[in-house]
């Protein structure tokens, strides 16, 4: 008898390099571009955490201006190869990665040996908004109990969560839910089914105001989802705007054949 995979255990595939390392048919590839190639290189053979030589190190190196190389070190930072670390850049470690499926934060990070972690930012009260109202499928105005907390992992700040929840539905939410748990735990102790849910997955920039909180530079690309979730008899119980960096954080999934029309 044949078992089926648990998606949650599932390797996460190996990244792949670009096709001919980015090489253009015809011309030559941009100055910075043959030095990132080259920079990438030193990475490989440096330990995670490792002080990456300075720019003017590898410039007298690779015989090129520090300009070249600080474009190069940039876009490294931005693909999450690199990372500050005080006045130091060093090697990153791997990304956050984070299977789709009906699970929480906690739970996936856990399964990678990292550590979770939540800063509260918010917990409050607040009327439903009309965009609330529709998701949710409860009236305009309804009272809703609004947590917005910073995502951890291994004390690294790697997203910003913002979940927003029916009050009437969960009444003990905004007294007795300790912010540091997982709400998913919390959620399925007060009897709730996570049957299903709906996301949506764009890259954007942080406000002013996120970046600030996740403490990331206003250029990075990151990863938004939006969720909502049902339960058993379809019901939506929660709606969720999910930001996370996208120089540490990854999504995998499972894919099987669709129907044909």
């Amino acid at each position: 008898m044949s078992t089926r995979q648990d998606p949650r255990d599932a390797p996460a595939p190996t990244t792949l390099r670009p096709a001919r390392e980015g090489l253009p048919e015809h011309g030559e590839p941009p100055k910075y571009f043959q030095v990132k190639t080259k920079v990438g290189a030193v990475l490989d053979a440096l330990d995670e955490g490792a002080v990456v030589p300075t720019e003017r190190e590898l410039a007298t190196r690779f015989g090129v201006s520090r300009m070249t190389v600080r474009q190069a070190i940039k876009e490294l930072r931005l693909e999450g190869r690199v990372q500050r670390r005080g006045r130091s850049t060093v090697v990153a470690g791997p990304k956050f990665v984070q299977p789709l499926i009906l699970a929480s934060y906690t739970e996936g990070v856990r399964r990678q040996g990292r550590r979770p972690g939540r800063e509260l930012v918010t917990l409050e009260r607040v009327p439903a908004e009309p965009i609330h109202a529709e998701l949710l499928e409860i009236p305009a105005g309804s009272t809703l109990v609004h947590l917005e907390r910073l995502l951890l992992a291994d004390d690294e700040r790697i997203g910003l969560e913002s979940t927003y929840l029916p009050l009437a539905r969960f009444p003990a939410l905004a007294t007795s839910f300790d912010p540091a748990d997982s709400l998913y735990g919390f959620l399925r102790a007060a009897g709730v089914v996570f049957a299903e849910a709906d996301e949506r997955i764009e890259t954007v920039l942080a406000s002013p105001r996120e970046v600030q909180l996740i403490g990331t530079a206003p250029a990075l690309p990151m990863l938004l989802i939006n969720r909502v979730s049902r339960d058993p008899d379809g019901r939506p119980f929660e709606c969720v705007r999910s930001l996370f960096r996208g120089d540490r954080f990854s999504f995998t999934a499972r894919l099987t054949p669709g129907l044909e029309p």
